[in-house]
Protein backbone atom coordinates (compact mmCIF):
# COMPACT_ATOMS: atom_id res chain seq x y z
CA UNK A 1 0.00 0.00 0.00
CA UNK A 2 0.96 3.49 -0.79
CA UNK A 3 1.46 5.63 2.73
CA UNK A 4 -0.25 9.14 2.59
CA UNK A 5 3.28 10.72 3.14
CA UNK A 6 4.07 8.56 -0.22
CA UNK A 7 1.01 10.27 -2.21
CA UNK A 8 1.43 13.38 -1.26
CA UNK A 9 4.99 13.27 -3.08
CA UNK A 10 3.61 11.66 -5.85
CA UNK A 11 0.78 14.18 -6.43
CA UNK A 12 3.90 17.07 -5.50
CA UNK A 13 6.51 15.36 -8.40
CA UNK A 14 3.19 15.15 -10.35
CA UNK A 15 2.56 18.87 -10.32
CA UNK A 16 6.42 19.64 -10.78
CA UNK A 17 5.94 17.67 -14.23
CA UNK A 18 3.12 19.67 -15.20
CA UNK A 19 4.49 22.79 -14.44
CA UNK A 20 8.22 21.78 -16.40
CA UNK A 21 5.65 20.42 -19.44
CA UNK A 22 4.06 24.41 -18.96
CA UNK A 23 7.21 26.05 -19.49
CA UNK A 24 8.61 23.65 -22.04
CA UNK A 25 5.87 24.33 -24.05
CA UNK A 26 5.81 27.80 -23.71
CA UNK A 27 9.34 27.53 -24.65
CA UNK A 28 8.55 25.94 -27.94
CA UNK A 29 5.34 27.87 -29.02
CA UNK A 30 7.42 31.48 -28.08
CA UNK A 31 7.74 33.19 -30.95
CA UNK A 32 11.48 33.19 -32.50
CA UNK A 33 14.01 36.49 -32.48
CA UNK A 34 13.59 38.16 -35.98
CA UNK A 35 17.29 39.39 -36.66
CA UNK A 36 18.57 41.03 -40.07
CA UNK A 37 21.83 41.51 -41.36
CA UNK A 38 22.87 44.60 -42.26
CA UNK A 39 26.39 44.08 -44.67
CA UNK A 40 27.94 40.99 -46.36
CA UNK A 41 31.66 41.89 -46.49
CA UNK A 42 32.74 41.03 -43.02
CA UNK A 43 33.42 37.23 -43.35
CA UNK A 44 32.49 36.35 -39.83
CA UNK A 45 28.89 36.74 -41.45
CA UNK A 46 29.50 33.23 -42.39
CA UNK A 47 30.04 31.94 -38.95
CA UNK A 48 26.57 33.56 -38.12
CA UNK A 49 24.90 31.57 -41.22
CA UNK A 50 26.61 28.16 -40.67
CA UNK A 51 25.19 28.25 -36.73
CA UNK A 52 21.83 29.57 -37.50
CA UNK A 53 20.27 26.04 -37.98
CA UNK A 54 20.98 25.49 -34.25
CA UNK A 55 19.22 28.34 -32.95
CA UNK A 56 15.29 27.75 -33.85
CA UNK A 57 14.70 30.59 -31.35
CA UNK A 58 16.35 32.87 -33.72
CA UNK A 59 15.17 33.83 -37.59
CA UNK A 60 16.50 35.75 -40.11
CA UNK A 61 13.98 37.97 -41.74
CA UNK A 62 16.28 40.11 -43.77
CA UNK A 63 20.00 40.77 -45.81
CA UNK A 64 20.93 44.01 -46.92
CA UNK A 65 24.30 44.98 -48.85
CA UNK A 66 24.84 47.82 -51.36
CA UNK A 67 26.67 45.38 -53.63
CA UNK A 68 24.27 43.15 -56.23
CA UNK A 69 27.52 40.86 -56.93
CA UNK A 70 27.55 40.12 -53.22
CA UNK A 71 24.18 39.67 -52.79
CA UNK A 72 24.20 37.25 -56.13
CA UNK A 73 26.91 35.23 -54.22
CA UNK A 74 25.41 35.05 -50.80
CA UNK A 75 21.60 33.96 -52.50
CA UNK A 76 23.97 30.77 -54.37
CA UNK A 77 26.10 30.09 -51.35
CA UNK A 78 23.31 30.21 -48.66
CA UNK A 79 20.06 28.72 -51.00
CA UNK A 80 17.72 31.90 -49.36
CA UNK A 81 15.39 33.51 -51.42
CA UNK A 82 16.18 36.26 -53.28
CA UNK A 83 13.02 38.01 -51.82
CA UNK A 84 15.22 38.46 -48.33
CA UNK A 85 18.25 40.48 -49.92
CA UNK A 86 17.54 44.32 -50.28
CA UNK A 87 20.11 46.76 -51.56
CA UNK A 88 19.56 49.24 -48.63
CA UNK A 89 19.05 48.71 -44.75
CA UNK A 90 16.23 50.90 -44.93
CA UNK A 91 14.11 49.84 -47.10
CA UNK A 92 14.73 46.14 -45.32
CA UNK A 93 14.04 47.57 -41.78
CA UNK A 94 10.72 48.79 -43.72
CA UNK A 95 9.69 45.61 -44.92
CA UNK A 96 10.86 43.25 -42.27
CA UNK A 97 10.84 44.85 -39.01
CA UNK A 98 13.58 42.61 -36.60
CA UNK A 99 13.89 43.44 -33.46
CA UNK A 100 17.73 43.62 -34.12
CA UNK A 101 20.50 43.95 -36.78
CA UNK A 102 23.36 41.62 -36.82
CA UNK A 103 26.33 44.18 -38.27
CA UNK A 104 28.52 42.42 -41.10
CA UNK A 105 29.82 45.70 -42.24
CA UNK A 106 33.38 47.14 -42.56
CA UNK A 107 33.65 48.78 -38.72
CA UNK A 108 33.38 52.17 -39.49
CA UNK A 109 30.11 51.06 -41.04
CA UNK A 110 28.65 50.37 -37.71
CA UNK A 111 27.31 53.95 -36.67
CA UNK A 112 25.49 54.33 -40.21
CA UNK A 113 24.06 50.77 -39.29
CA UNK A 114 22.65 52.01 -36.28
CA UNK A 115 21.62 55.10 -37.08
CA UNK A 116 19.30 53.65 -38.98
CA UNK A 117 18.44 50.82 -36.81
CA UNK A 118 17.77 52.91 -33.18
CA UNK A 119 15.28 55.43 -33.85
CA UNK A 120 12.86 52.28 -34.90
CA UNK A 121 13.67 50.75 -31.50
CA UNK A 122 15.67 48.22 -32.74
CA UNK A 123 18.75 46.57 -30.93
CA UNK A 124 22.11 46.04 -32.52
CA UNK A 125 25.09 43.78 -32.64
CA UNK A 126 27.98 44.28 -34.39
CA UNK A 127 31.33 42.69 -34.89
CA UNK A 128 34.52 43.83 -32.98
CA UNK A 129 35.43 46.87 -32.08
CA UNK A 130 32.78 48.42 -31.69
CA UNK A 131 34.30 51.59 -33.71
CA UNK A 132 37.04 53.21 -35.60
CA UNK A 133 37.08 56.01 -33.48
CA UNK A 134 36.15 57.37 -30.37
CA UNK A 135 33.90 60.14 -31.84
CA UNK A 136 31.72 56.94 -33.65
CA UNK A 137 31.88 54.90 -30.11
CA UNK A 138 30.37 58.36 -28.35
CA UNK A 139 27.31 58.60 -30.98
CA UNK A 140 26.62 54.75 -30.94
CA UNK A 141 26.35 55.07 -26.92
CA UNK A 142 24.14 58.35 -27.16
CA UNK A 143 21.77 56.36 -29.76
CA UNK A 144 21.22 53.41 -27.52
CA UNK A 145 20.61 55.95 -24.72
CA UNK A 146 18.57 58.69 -26.15
CA UNK A 147 16.31 55.49 -28.47
CA UNK A 148 16.70 52.86 -25.27
CA UNK A 149 17.95 49.75 -27.37
CA UNK A 150 20.62 47.62 -26.61
CA UNK A 151 23.75 47.89 -28.48
CA UNK A 152 26.23 44.93 -28.29
CA UNK A 153 29.93 44.16 -29.29
CA UNK A 154 30.37 40.22 -30.23
CA UNK A 155 33.95 39.01 -29.50
CA UNK A 156 34.47 34.87 -30.52
CA UNK A 157 37.27 35.35 -27.23
CA UNK A 158 33.71 36.04 -25.12
CA UNK A 159 32.10 32.59 -25.53
CA UNK A 160 35.38 30.99 -24.59
CA UNK A 161 34.79 28.82 -21.91
CA UNK A 162 38.76 28.99 -20.71
CA UNK A 163 38.39 32.90 -20.33
CA UNK A 164 35.78 32.94 -18.07
CA UNK A 165 37.32 29.98 -15.74
CA UNK A 166 40.73 31.74 -15.52
CA UNK A 167 38.95 35.26 -14.79
CA UNK A 168 37.11 33.30 -12.16
CA UNK A 169 39.76 32.11 -10.60
CA UNK A 170 41.07 35.25 -10.59
CA UNK A 171 38.60 36.35 -8.67
CA UNK A 172 37.86 33.97 -6.38
CA UNK A 173 41.30 34.86 -5.02
CA UNK A 174 42.84 31.77 -6.14
CA UNK A 175 46.46 33.15 -7.06
CA UNK A 176 46.16 36.19 -5.23
CA UNK A 177 45.36 40.18 -6.71
CA UNK A 178 46.33 40.46 -10.63
CA UNK A 179 50.16 41.92 -11.49
CA UNK A 180 50.20 41.12 -15.08
CA UNK A 181 47.85 39.73 -18.31
CA UNK A 182 49.26 38.83 -21.25
CA UNK A 183 47.08 38.32 -24.67
CA UNK A 184 47.83 36.64 -27.76
CA UNK A 185 45.54 37.08 -30.52
CA UNK A 186 45.78 36.96 -34.61
CA UNK A 187 47.03 34.75 -37.30
CA UNK A 188 49.08 34.12 -40.06
CA UNK A 189 47.72 37.20 -41.65
CA UNK A 190 44.15 37.98 -43.88
CA UNK A 191 46.09 37.00 -47.29
CA UNK A 192 47.72 34.40 -45.97
CA UNK A 193 44.89 32.62 -44.27
CA UNK A 194 42.53 33.49 -47.69
CA UNK A 195 40.43 35.89 -46.69
CA UNK A 196 37.27 36.41 -49.26
CA UNK A 197 38.05 39.33 -51.17
CA UNK A 198 35.45 41.84 -50.21
CA UNK A 199 37.01 40.98 -46.60
CA UNK A 200 40.20 41.81 -47.20
CA UNK A 201 39.36 44.97 -48.66
CA UNK A 202 38.46 47.20 -46.02
CA UNK A 203 40.55 44.95 -43.01
CA UNK A 204 43.66 46.25 -45.02
CA UNK A 205 42.03 50.03 -45.14
CA UNK A 206 43.06 52.08 -42.20
CA UNK A 207 40.06 54.33 -42.26
CA UNK A 208 37.70 51.22 -42.71
CA UNK A 209 38.96 48.47 -40.21
CA UNK A 210 40.72 51.77 -37.86
CA UNK A 211 44.32 50.25 -38.48
CA UNK A 212 45.57 47.13 -39.05
CA UNK A 213 46.67 44.12 -36.90
CA UNK A 214 46.00 45.83 -33.43
CA UNK A 215 42.60 47.00 -34.04
CA UNK A 216 41.63 43.76 -36.17
CA UNK A 217 43.29 41.47 -32.87
CA UNK A 218 44.74 44.35 -30.11
CA UNK A 219 40.89 44.64 -29.45
CA UNK A 220 40.57 40.92 -28.14
CA UNK A 221 42.67 41.56 -25.59
CA UNK A 222 41.92 45.24 -24.53
CA UNK A 223 38.16 44.06 -24.12
CA UNK A 224 39.20 41.26 -21.84
CA UNK A 225 42.10 43.78 -20.20
CA UNK A 226 38.92 46.40 -19.82
CA UNK A 227 36.46 43.27 -18.37
CA UNK A 228 39.10 41.90 -15.71
CA UNK A 229 39.14 45.33 -14.37
CA UNK A 230 35.77 46.12 -13.97
CA UNK A 231 35.75 49.03 -16.29
CA UNK A 232 38.26 50.93 -15.18
CA UNK A 233 40.52 52.75 -17.82
CA UNK A 234 44.23 52.22 -17.85
CA UNK A 235 46.74 55.11 -16.48
CA UNK A 236 48.91 54.97 -19.29
CA UNK A 237 48.63 52.93 -22.91
CA UNK A 238 51.95 52.37 -24.46
CA UNK A 239 51.65 50.84 -27.83
CA UNK A 240 54.19 49.65 -30.99
CA UNK A 241 52.94 49.00 -34.19
CA UNK A 242 55.53 47.37 -37.00
CA UNK A 243 54.92 46.59 -41.07
CA UNK A 244 56.82 43.42 -41.35
CA UNK A 245 54.99 42.69 -44.61
CA UNK A 246 54.39 46.16 -46.25
CA UNK A 247 54.29 44.64 -49.66
CA UNK A 248 50.63 42.83 -48.81
CA UNK A 249 49.87 45.46 -46.09
CA UNK A 250 51.17 48.94 -47.30
CA UNK A 251 48.39 50.76 -45.45
CA UNK A 252 48.08 49.38 -41.72
CA UNK A 253 50.48 47.95 -39.23
CA UNK A 254 50.62 43.67 -39.19
CA UNK A 255 51.74 43.32 -36.01
CA UNK A 256 50.92 45.16 -32.97
CA UNK A 257 51.62 45.33 -29.02
CA UNK A 258 49.80 47.52 -26.44
CA UNK A 259 51.00 47.72 -23.03
CA UNK A 260 48.13 49.10 -20.37
CA UNK A 261 49.48 50.26 -16.76
CA UNK A 262 47.25 50.41 -13.74
CA UNK A 263 48.03 51.46 -10.49
CA UNK A 264 48.82 47.72 -9.46
CA UNK A 265 49.00 45.73 -12.53
CA UNK A 266 50.05 45.57 -16.24
CA UNK A 267 48.20 44.43 -19.20
CA UNK A 268 50.54 43.53 -22.55
CA UNK A 269 48.33 42.33 -25.30
CA UNK A 270 49.63 41.36 -28.31
CA UNK A 271 47.67 41.22 -31.92
CA UNK A 272 49.71 40.42 -34.81
CA UNK A 273 49.33 39.45 -38.29
CA UNK A 274 52.40 37.63 -38.28
CA UNK A 275 52.08 34.55 -35.91
CA UNK A 276 53.50 30.90 -37.14
CA UNK A 277 49.92 29.64 -36.52
CA UNK A 278 46.72 31.38 -35.11
CA UNK A 279 45.77 31.57 -31.81
CA UNK A 280 43.61 33.39 -28.68
CA UNK A 281 45.20 32.78 -25.36
CA UNK A 282 46.07 34.48 -22.32
CA UNK A 283 47.92 34.27 -19.26
CA UNK A 284 46.94 35.78 -16.25
CA UNK A 285 49.84 36.37 -13.59
CA UNK A 286 48.51 36.84 -9.43
CA UNK A 287 50.54 37.23 -6.90
CA UNK A 288 50.93 34.11 -5.70
CA UNK A 289 49.68 31.96 -8.50
CA UNK A 290 48.98 32.00 -12.56
CA UNK A 291 46.73 30.31 -14.70
CA UNK A 292 47.17 30.14 -19.00
CA UNK A 293 44.55 29.38 -21.46
CA UNK A 294 45.44 26.87 -24.34
CA UNK A 295 44.03 27.92 -27.35
CA UNK A 296 41.75 25.04 -27.89
CA UNK A 297 38.53 26.95 -28.32
CA UNK A 298 36.50 23.87 -29.57
CA UNK A 299 34.21 23.23 -25.82
CA UNK A 300 33.93 21.51 -23.93
CA UNK A 301 37.77 20.71 -24.61
CA UNK A 302 39.50 23.85 -23.42
CA UNK A 303 42.35 23.77 -21.19
CA UNK A 304 43.89 26.11 -18.39
CA UNK A 305 47.34 25.57 -17.49
CA UNK A 306 47.65 26.62 -13.72
CA UNK A 307 50.49 26.62 -10.79
CA UNK A 308 48.57 28.29 -7.27
CA UNK A 309 49.88 29.11 -4.01
CA UNK A 310 51.65 25.89 -2.48
CA UNK A 311 51.95 23.65 -5.91
CA UNK A 312 55.40 22.42 -6.71
CA UNK A 313 55.07 22.48 -10.71
CA UNK A 314 51.71 23.49 -13.10
CA UNK A 315 48.97 21.33 -13.73
CA UNK A 316 46.35 21.40 -16.93
CA UNK A 317 42.38 21.26 -15.83
CA UNK A 318 39.66 21.05 -18.34
CA UNK A 319 37.66 24.56 -17.95
CA UNK A 320 34.05 23.95 -17.28
CA UNK A 321 31.46 24.32 -20.07
CA UNK A 322 29.47 28.13 -20.11
CA UNK A 323 25.53 27.70 -19.63
CA UNK A 324 23.33 29.55 -21.79
CA UNK A 325 22.55 32.35 -22.29
CA UNK A 326 26.04 33.18 -21.75
CA UNK A 327 27.63 30.29 -23.82
CA UNK A 328 27.39 32.31 -27.37
CA UNK A 329 26.36 35.08 -29.40
CA UNK A 330 23.19 33.96 -30.29
CA UNK A 331 21.70 32.99 -26.90
CA UNK A 332 22.73 36.37 -25.01
CA UNK A 333 20.95 38.30 -27.55
CA UNK A 334 17.77 36.82 -27.17
CA UNK A 335 18.60 36.92 -23.42
CA UNK A 336 18.70 40.45 -23.44
CA UNK A 337 16.06 40.86 -26.08
CA UNK A 338 13.56 38.74 -23.86
CA UNK A 339 14.67 40.51 -20.44
CA UNK A 340 16.63 38.12 -18.87
CA UNK A 341 19.92 39.49 -18.98
CA UNK A 342 21.12 43.01 -18.70
CA UNK A 343 23.93 43.82 -20.86
CA UNK A 344 26.62 46.09 -18.14
CA UNK A 345 30.34 45.79 -17.39
CA UNK A 346 30.83 42.10 -19.09
CA UNK A 347 33.05 41.49 -22.34
CA UNK A 348 30.04 42.23 -25.00
CA UNK A 349 28.33 45.17 -23.47
CA UNK A 350 28.18 48.89 -24.78
CA UNK A 351 29.90 50.44 -21.41
CA UNK A 352 32.78 48.12 -21.82
CA UNK A 353 33.10 48.51 -25.58
CA UNK A 354 33.43 52.25 -25.66
CA UNK A 355 36.01 51.95 -23.06
CA UNK A 356 37.79 49.32 -25.48
CA UNK A 357 37.61 52.51 -28.40
CA UNK A 358 39.05 54.90 -26.40
CA UNK A 359 42.11 52.39 -25.39
CA UNK A 360 42.42 51.52 -29.03
CA UNK A 361 42.42 55.35 -30.25
CA UNK A 362 45.15 55.90 -27.10
CA UNK A 363 47.05 52.87 -28.27
CA UNK A 364 47.05 54.24 -32.62
CA UNK A 365 48.14 57.58 -31.19
CA UNK A 366 50.42 56.14 -29.45
CA UNK A 367 52.09 54.29 -31.82
CA UNK A 368 52.16 56.90 -34.31
CA UNK A 369 54.19 59.54 -32.32
CA UNK A 370 55.97 56.98 -30.15
CA UNK A 371 54.92 58.67 -27.15
CA UNK A 372 52.87 57.15 -23.66
CA UNK A 373 49.18 58.00 -23.81
CA UNK A 374 48.06 59.53 -20.42
CA UNK A 375 44.93 57.84 -20.94
CA UNK A 376 42.62 58.23 -17.78
CA UNK A 377 44.02 61.60 -16.79
CA UNK A 378 43.39 62.70 -20.37
CA UNK A 379 39.73 61.78 -20.40
CA UNK A 380 39.03 62.89 -16.61
CA UNK A 381 40.16 66.13 -17.97
CA UNK A 382 38.07 66.04 -20.88
CA UNK A 383 34.46 65.88 -18.63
Amino acid sequence: MISSVQTRLLVAASLLMAGFSSVNAQAQTAAPVRVAIVGLVHGHVQGFLHNLASHPEIALVGISDPDAALRQKYITKTHLSGDMFFATEAEMLKKTHPQAILVYTSIAGHRAAIEEAAPLHIAAMVEKPLATTVEDALAIQALSEKYNVPVLTNYETTWYNSNTAAVKMLEEGKIGDLRKLVVHDGHEGPKEIHVDPEFFNWLTDPKENGAGAMFDFGCYGVDLATWIMHGELPTTVTAVALQLKPQIYPKVDDDSTIILTYPHAQAILQGSWNWPFARKDMEVYGATGYVDTLYEDAAPGAKLRMRLPGEKAEHVETAPALTAPENDSLNYLAAVLGGSLKPQHDLTSLDTNVAVVRILDAARRSAQTGKTIYLAREVAAAK
